[in-house]
């Protein structure tokens, strides 16, 4: 008889959201586990992958509040202003991070950091079990829980599942959600760029024509682009002598930043809008990606992702406090109230901002420019968007307000 391993909460997804949500749910005490097909002790290298992510304030105040932000602080770079313009316009939006307070309004960190924090931070909570590497073949719910058979012969039993498996989500499919995709017919161009002066924590996003292009400050005098190219032309343009290729983006840089070298492998990916139609099933919530996946042209992507996961954490938490089922119809309905309206709001900021700017007709460029103009002269309006990209707006868990730092 195969022997039953008991949990509260079993997580399908060992990235960077299925681990933050084990950090959460192990610093409460939860009995959690988490499996993933990765090798856990495996991070990815930043010379194989030179993604980074951005991490809001409001993020960073739940990482912090669950143990695992102290390295990414120390690893990562803060972002003091950030810099909105249409392509080379001289007209731009600033924001400055001393307009709303003394803290930055968030970090830029290598997602391999980020991933190697969040591992450590597992490894210390006795409640968090990691079954990595490790595949399920199966997943069964009755009104008391969920069966997870895992490919090894092992069996899980937990009264919540979570799908944290990514965008094309195969948990997700299994559990009956239905997902809407829409391909933007662009990849995202990711490399590191090693510059002759500072950036003084600048990150800046130009709307061009052909897509959007976010230079993002690094520790030391480097930066990250992220740069939206439709797909064919951007698979010409990451398949470029290293000479060219830097030739290219100092187009775009300009003289801000003096002499570029490339200082990582260029990469590319699928930029794709992932939306579900529901965030839950019988004993089981979707998180980050697999619940909603954004065009990066905000930054905003794992920042959404972790207002899920602390969301989830703090319900589940609260009703363990209580002794009550993690993965009751109640407990779920109130996650799916809570996580619905911002993420379709953040879903349709995001893809009505990449739609605005994919048009080059000139009244609307024109237009652009004047709102961007209004913006920057209204102090009000600066600091209220400045608080929505900061994570400080909204219906926020209790770990990401200002009192859990």
């Amino acid at each position: 008889m195969t022997e039953i391993a008991r949990f509260d909460v079993a997580v399908v997804g060992g990235g960077m959201t299925g681990l933050a949500l084990a950090c959460a749910l192990g610093t409460d005490g939860i009995a959690t586990v988490v499996v993933d097909r990765m090798e856990a002790e495996a991070p990815p290298s930043p010379n194989a992958d030179p993604r980074v992510t951005a991490i809001a304030l409001g993020s960073a105040r739940f990482l912090d509040a669950v143990g695992a932000f102290a390295p990414m602080r120390a690893g990562g770079q803060p972002i003091l202003d950030i810099e909105v313009r249409e392509a080379r316009s001289p007209v731009a939006v600033h924001y400055d991070h001393a307009a709303v307070g003394d803290e930055p309004m968030g970090w830029i960190v290598e997602n391999a950091l980020i991933r190697e924090a969040l591992i450590a931070r597992v490894r210390e909570l006795p409640a968090v079990e990691l079954r990595m590497p490790a595949t399920y073949t199966d997943v069964f719910t009755d009104r008391d829980g969920v069966t997870v058979d895992l490919a090894d012969g092992g069996r899980l039993r937990a009264g919540l599942l979570v799908a944290a498996d990514g965008k094309f989500s195969k948990l997700r499919d299994r559990l009956g959600i239905r997902a809407t995709y829409k391909d933007y017919g662009q990849d995202g161009i990711v490399a590191t760029l090693a510059h002759a002066r500072p950036h003084d924590g600048l990150a800046s996003e130009h709307f061009f024509p052909d897509g959007p292009f976010a230079v993002l400050p690094m520790p030391g005098d480097r930066s990250s682009i992220v740069w939206a190219l439709e797909r064919a032309l951007a698979a010409e343009v990451a398949e470029l002598p290293a000479e060219a290729f830097v030739a290219e983006v100092a187009e775009r840089v300009g003289a801000r930043l003096g002499d570029l070298e490339l200082a990582s492998p260029v990469r590319t990916f699928p930029l794709v809008l992932a939306t579900v139609d529901r965030f839950t099933a019988t004993r089981a919530a979707l998180v980050g990606d697999a619940a909603h996946g954004i065009h990066p042209i905000a930054g905003q992507g794992w920042n959404l992702a972790l207002r899920d996961v602390a969301a989830l954490a703090e319900i589940t938490a609260d009703r363990a406090a209580l002794g009550l089922d993690p993965g009751a119809p109640d407990a779920l309905a109130a996650y799916e109230r809570w996580r619905g309206v911002d993420t379709t709001a953040l879903v349709a900021i995001t893809d009505g901002i990449n739609r605005l700017f994919a048009n080059d007709v000139t009244p609307l460029r024109i237009a652009r420019n004047l709102g961007f103009a209004a913006v920057d002269r209204l102090p009000f309006a600066k600091r209220l968007f400045m608080r929505h990209a900061m994570g400080t707006l909204g219906d926020l868990p209790r770990r990401m307000r200002p009192s859990a730092a």
